[in-house]
């Protein structure tokens, strides 16, 4: 018997870069999309010569060298995470209990052997292989093909970045870039939800188009809105990948139903029949602000325009949820897993504020003045109801739900972070939630979702990370990063190193609450990327706010970093911005494409002057005892700042 495992860590391919790239040293995808193992992680049994599948540079496929015996096979296993490496399993494609079988292929006649296309394992870090007949098999030049995002021709072809003085920051970025690389799939290779333990492939048709964006890359590989609403963003920031966006976008868009209700996830998860058909109100809403965030990163106006019908409609089916409180009272409980969804909840409640703004955006763009003026008005009556009626004075945080407000009553993780970052909580409510959510993080493990046991949810966590930065305190920001995204989720041995986990639970035992199967946990899932956006457009504060980035925002919240720089492009052109900081100095660069409008804030303890120069020449402004300075309607190009 020969037994053999082998590690797979992409990082170090980059020797075979060909062109150059602004930080190309934590870029973690192939240089080449047929990649080698890098280590020996293990042998066991009769095994000779190992290493010499790692050093090989041969360019030729999988070969069988020589087989000796009839029915020679090798097992081929796959897992995300050590944990669960054995020979005779795989780590799992389902929540549910129980392990993959491992892909078995027949080496009786040696020569080139390759595994079928639906035989993909979408992403793991670890293989083994295992040979268990009584003959001996000689094999060369494992390789496995990189199949992720088939949109790029050059997988590190990055057209954004971003780079600080701080380490894990910078490995936390570009981990999340290449989390939705993997994340970007060939859409007839999506997941198959209803398997039997012994049985896997990929091979459903998600989409249209030749790439897709999905949740997982292992697990499901199906198309859910709440999980765009990260990756979205990051991938703009990045690679400006966004055709998998508009493709996953479109298959939700295909499967609403008459009266208006958005699909829960896409096919062949979602029930298309009307009368099984899963609905999320909060995946809905959702669904709706991912088409308008593929507007804002392309200015396809046309695109907005064709879905515009869909869009009122699926709009009035929510606000048909709103009852004599002035808030949606939720009919459904599905959501991200979390508990206690429906009714009058805060975070449901905070996504259609949230919504309604952003429809308000949409309708004027269609010409619909009149829907934008009556979703504006109940968008603020909303915020009002919430304020009023969840508000805990004695928690300094929001209840979760209208009609539980006992002292042990829930206070979510999920609804007090969206409350600050769309407004609905003034200043001093904004800080407070943030002081209250930072002082139950559970060390080492990161920020707790009460509304879901004892999860750490890297989804409900980036809503709390963003609520950091909006609320004024990005240092909570960064250490929340470095805590959850670097110590866990990049440092723990159970992780990949390279990619970021779907959730966790606040304790040295590995598994995801929502789950009882930890094997099933996906280790590259999408809606845990939020550091990567949020370091671009919160951290080092570039941001664009209109269709392309025509007008924009630059508002640097370093917090305890000493410097921080990043970049990203439009059709426009290149935005960047530089920044470094000392001694209570502010001193940076940044740079828009011609023909933009923009503005600048910067805070203030109110004794600064600021000087400024740029395209219309040289400015001093004093701060005159003012917490910030702001300069608006600032013409595209490069400006030299310096805070003082």
């Amino acid at each position: 018997m020969s037994l053999f495992y082998f590690t797979f860590i992409l990082i170090a391919l980059h020797a075979y870069m060909v062109f150059a790239y602004p930080y190309e040293e934590y870029i973690l995808a192939p240089a080449t999309r047929d990649v080698r193992p890098v280590a020996i992680y293990d042998t066991n049994g009769n095994v000779s010569d190992a290493t010499d599948l790692v050093s090989s540079q041969d360019p030729t496929p999988f070969t069988v060298e020589s087989s000796s015996g009839d029915g020679e096979y090798l097992d081929f296993a796959f897992t995300e995470s050590s944990l669960f490496i054995r020979p005779d399993k795989c780590d799992a494609l389902s929540g549910s209990p129980g392990l993959s079988k491992p892909l078995r292929l027949n080496v009786t006649t040696g020569g080139f052997v390759t595994a079928s296309k639906e035989y993909m394992r979408g992403e793991f870090h670890y293989l083994i292989v295992s040979h268990g007949t009584a003959g001996s098999v000689s094999i060369s030049n494992l390789t496995v093909h990189w199949n992720a995002s088939p949109d790029m021709e050059n997988p590190r072809d990055y057209v954004g970045y971003f780079n600080s003085d701080n380490e894990k920051l910078n490995r936390v970025w570009y981990a999340g870039v290449y989390t939705n690389q993997l994340c970007s799939i060939d859409p007839t290779t999506g997941g198959i939800v209803r398997l039997s333990e012994n049985n896997w492939f990929y091979n459903y048709t998600i989409s249209e188009g030749i790439v897709s964006l999905v949740d997982g890359a292992k697990r499901d590989r199906v198309v859910w809105s709440g999980d765009i609403v990260v990756s979205a963003p990051s991938m703009l920031v990045s690679t400006n990948k966004l055709d998998g966006i508009r493709n996953a976008i479109n298959h939700v868009m295909s499967l609403q139903l008459d009266d208006g209700r958005l699909p829960w996830a896409g096919l062949p998860f979602q029930n298309p029949d009307p009368s099984k058909f899963q609905w999320s109100s909060t995946y809905h809403l959702h669904a709706l602000n991912n088409i308008y965030e593929y507007y804002l990163f392309t200015g396809d106006l046309e695109y907005l325009g064709g879905y515009w019908p869909q869009y009122k409609k699926a709009m009035e089916f929510s606000l048909d949820t709103i009852d004599e409180t002035g808030l949606a009272d939720v009919p459904t409980g599905m959501d991200w897993l979390r508990s206690g969804m429906g009714g009058h909840n805060v975070e449901a409640n905070a996504i259609f504020y949230h919504s309604l703004l952003i429809g308000a955006k949409v309708a004027r763009l269609n010409n619909d003045h009149a829907a934008a003026r009556s979703w504006t008005k109940t968008a603020e009556s909303i915020k009002e109801e919430i304020n009023a009626r969840l508000w805990d004075d004695d928690k300094s945080l929001f209840w979760d739900n209208g009609r539980n407000q006992q002292p042990n009553s829930l206070h979510p993780q999920d609804g007090n972070a969206w409350a600050v970052i769309t407004g609905i909580a003034n200043n001093t409510r904004a800080a407070a939630i943030s002081e209250s959510l930072k002082a139950r993080w559970i060390r080492p493990y990161g920020a707790p979702a009460p509304e879901a046991g004892n999860t750490v949810s890297p989804f409900a966590s980036g809503f709390e990370l963003r609520a950091h930065y909006v609320a004024g305190f990005p240092e909570s920001a960064i250490e929340l990063t470095e805590l959850m995204w670097a110590d866990q989720m990049l440092d723990n041995p159970a992780m990949t190193n390279s990619s970021f986990v779907e959730g966790y639970t606040a304790s040295d035992r590995f598994y995801y609450p929502p789950y009882p199967n930890p094997a099933g946990v996906s280790h590259a899932h999408g809606w845990a990327t939020t550091p990567t956006f949020a370091l671009t457009f919160l951290g080092v504060g570039l941001e664009i706010t209109s269709a392309q980035g025509k007008t924009w925002s630059v508002t640097p919240r370093l917090g305890t970093l000493g410097r921080a720089t990043a970049g990203f492009e439009t059709s426009l052109g290149q935005f960047s911005a530089s920044w470094t900081s000392k001694d209570g100095r502010l001193r940076g660069t940044f740079n828009t494409p011609s023909g933009t409008r923009g503005t600048l804030t910067l805070s203030t303890v109110g004794d600064e002057t600021l000087r400024i120069s740029g395209p219309r020449g040289n400015r001093k402004v004093a701060a005159n005892g003012k917490t910030s300075i702001i300069l608006e309607n600032l013409a595209g190009g490069k400006y030299h700042v310096e805070l003082a």
